[in-house]
């Protein structure tokens, strides 16, 4: 019943690849869009384009509310205590530079620390660098589970923050987040969680969490890309410095000197992208209606039955087998380079993504190249993971 009504709103998964039907397997790179996302796009420039905050005319009245109102959307979706806790960005990455920039402005010093996890993506891992700091990374297992005991042991006099990946887009470990901020609290270090592969399949609330910061993108939760979201605890925000500087982020300007705008808006210079942020709106509302349990429960259920099938394989190696994951799977057959798999998958209509997925990190602990990568959404069933498996027992015999 839910797979029927779900996937009647996603009409790309109609779309034919090299004249078959597509299996989309890439969700961890980016989710496909219900209607209302797309209809909301389409509705904002056809009827209501208009720049937001200080214009006096309708248009400008009815965008700015509905722009706020989504503020208003995200945070009751992640449990923030207060709506200017909600600062809108372009995506994970522009949030999580946002921090590193205006953080270590205010605190980082000439050989000062940041903790992060062996596991991270490359956008929580170069923008500390770039900041001057010095990564300390927690080590994981074979089977990608972090070593707390290590964790525990890396913090000193010179350690400022805690950057940690809540799921891994490689591995699909769900990490022990809330325990890692009890840990790095107790010490008096702040930390930042890197929600982009958490936000679409967990119940995500920062004040349980206990986070300083929680950063997540629109795309990979059924909303446009080009919009996210950095939270911040309100004392973060009023402690550090703006991010950019320009239009909206200011109270006065001359000359001489500028004050800086109240939250958030402080930290949201020049004009926003009202138009994707309304869609970010209605795709909250699209999992709220659909549930945030339901679409845990049948994403679950997926990957449970794809990680038996493809271990039934000959010669496939699956990367990530940690007790608590999403769905996501990485995997190699044999010798193959996974480029070749990703690219024969595509002849027979199944994308799914190949490469170190911006973890190159991992893949030196593993001391692989890449892997190819399959990750579900709530749109995807099992006959697609049937129709997978087909695929590859398809193409191995031309991989040998």
């Amino acid at each position: 019943m839910i797979d029927s009504y779900i996937r009647a709103q996603f009409p790309i998964l109609d779309t034919e690849v090299h004249k078959h039907p597509l299996v989309y397997f890439d969700n961890a790179a980016t989710t496909q869009k219900p209607l209302s996302v797309v209809g909301a796009l389409s509705d904002y420039y056809l009827h209501l384009n208009a720049n937001i905050h200080r214009g006096a005319h309708h248009l400008a009245a009815e965008a700015t509310e509905q722009y706020e109102s989504v503020r208003r959307q995200v945070q009751q979706f992640i449990n923030a205590r207060h709506n200017h806790e909600i600062v809108f960005t372009r995506g994970t990455t522009e949030s999580i530079n946002l921090v590193a920039s205006s953080f270590c402005r205010r605190y980082l010093h000439m050989g000062d620390e940041v903790i992060v996890s062996g596991m991270e993506h490359h956008s929580n891992i170069v923008p500390w660098q770039l900041a001057g700091a010095v990564l300390r990374p927690i080590p994981f297992s074979d089977d990608g589970v972090l070593d707390l005991d290590t964790y525990k042991q890396l913090f000193n006099d010179h350690t400022r923050l805690v950057a940690i990946t809540h799921v891994s887009n490689t591995l699909g470990t769900v990490n022990p987040v809330k325990q890692i901020v009890e840990i790095a609290h107790a010490h008096g270090i702040p930390v930042l969680v890197d929600g982009a592969q958490a936000i679409s399949h967990l119940k995500v609330d920062v004040q349980d969490i206990g986070c300083d910061f929680y950063c997540f993108s629109g795309h990979k939760m059924y909303a446009p890309m080009g919009v996210g979201v950095m939270y911040g605890r309100e004392e973060m925000l009023n402690e550090i410095p703006p991010y950019q500087g320009g239009g909206e982020m200011i109270s006065e300007v001359t000359f001489e000197r500028t004050t800086y705008n109240t939250l958030p808006f402080k930290f949201e210079a020049g004009t926003p992208s009202v138009g994707d942020v309304i869609g970010l709106g209605k795709a909250i509302e699209f999992m709220q209606e659909t549930g945030v349990d339901n679409i845990a429960a049948h994403e679950a259920d997926l990957l449970e039955y794809a990680t038996v099938q493809l271990g039934q394989l000959p010669d496939v190696r699956i990367f990530g087998q940690a007790p608590c994951k999403t769905s996501v799977l990485s995997f190699l057959v044999g010798e193959a380079h996974p480029y070749d798999v990703g690219t024969l998958l595509d002849q027979l209509g199944v994308a799914v993504r190949t490469g170190h997925h911006c973890t190159q990190p991992i893949m030196d602990r593993y001391g692989i190249p890449g892997t190819v990568r399959a990750s579900f959404a709530i749109y995807n069933n099992r006959e697609e993971v049937d129709a997978f498996i087909a695929a590859l027992n398809r193409i191995m015999p031309m991989l040998q």
